[in-house]
């Protein structure tokens, strides 16, 4: 189980208190992956939001139906912490496919049910939450406009 101590170092949980941290922890699982390692595909129902801990993901499209089909463009490296957000956009599912980029990757896998009950006993969390996964989006989507701007040879500066 992760402890309390770790999940208020994490990003996304700093300012939520001990019994507000004690939820989350309740739903939170570590994961641990190595290079190449799918952490999901592209099309899979996405039933849980994950946090990078330590190490590089990358999300990436790939053919649909296809195991292990990459497309090359567009792909990109996500800086922000948190990814697998579409859980909470319908039709609950993964619009990339998730790789460990680096020797090894550690993830925090959240449950999107257990997630969503948490929210609707105590708002605040699910307000802090939900902010930080929005940053987390808009700052994949200024990624991926950076890379296919890359891939065509444009300059982009961003706009962010």
């Amino acid at each position: 189980m992760i402890s309390l101590e770790f999940l208020e170092q994490v990003d996304v949980f700093r300012s939520l208190n001990d019994d507000q941290l004690s939820a989350i922890q309740q739903c939170a699982e570590a994961v641990d992956f190595k290079k190449g390692d799918r952490i999901f595909a592209r099309g899979d129902m996405a039933s849980s939001v994950w946090i990078a801990l330590e190490g590089d993901i990358q999300l990436r499209t790939e053919p649909s139906g296809q195991e292990g089909g990459i497309k090359s463009s567009p792909s990109f490296l996500s800086e922000a912490q948190a990814f697998g957000w579409t859980c909470f956009v319908p039709p609950y599912k993964y619009r990339l496919s998730g790789y460990c980029a680096s020797r090894w990757c550690k993830v925090i896998r959240l449950n999107r049910e257990d997630l969503l009950a948490i929210f609707e006993q105590d708002a605040i969390v699910g307000f802090k939450v939900m902010d930080y996964l929005l940053g987390a989006v808009g700052k994949q989507f200024e990624e991926l406009q950076d890379e296919i701007a890359k891939d065509r040879g444009i300059e982009m500066m961003s706009q962010w």
